[in-house]
């Protein structure tokens, strides 16, 4: 984005759970990072942090899934093609907790991981084929370098939704 350009897009993290402590400023960096990546000039984010509980009901009620998950992403207002993007995201922290160590890295790495998934989705990338998947991954991958992290490689080949 060149310096004389002006983002207005309002990114808010909002803390409802309890089980992990999280660093709300990467959360905030990595998201802008993605938006200006994806030319999104104006907008309002919200990336919820919740637990089990929270995120199965709403898994439940608007997905029709009944069962807790890690990332959820709803887009409210999608004008991309204007540089326009009003969402939120819920990213669950207990299910982070959980598959951390079977990936043998932080949770708060598995947290960045499903909010850049939930970010990706939200800038119009998918992973319904195995082919897309694959293109989806290796952002995950570069956005997440950019943090600092390196995903552990059978972490994402092995991950599904």
């Amino acid at each position: 984005m060149s310096r004389h350009s002006r983002r207005l897009v309002l990114i808010e993290v909002l803390d409802e759970q309890e089980y992990l402590i999280v660093n709300t400023e990467q959360i905030k960096s990595i998201c802008e990072k993605i938006l200006d990546d994806s030319k999104i000039q104006s907008g309002k984010l919200g990336v919820i942090l919740v637990d089990n509980d929270t995120i199965q009901q709403y898994n439940r009620d608007f997905l029709q899934h009944d069962y807790p998950t890690d990332v959820i992403s709803f887009p409210i207002v999608d004008r991309r093609y204007e540089g326009h993007l009003e969402a939120e995201i819920l990213v669950c922290t207990q299910i982070a907790l959980d598959r951390a160590g079977e990936f043998g890295w932080k949770p708060e790495e598995e947290l960045l991981l499903y909010v850049v998934h939930g970010m990706l989705h939200l800038v119009g990338f998918d992973d319904t084929t195995p082919e897309i998947q694959i293109v989806m991954q290796q952002k995950e991958r570069e956005y997440l370098a950019q943090l600092g992290i390196t995903v552990p490689k059978w972490n994402l080949d092995d991950w599904e939704e």
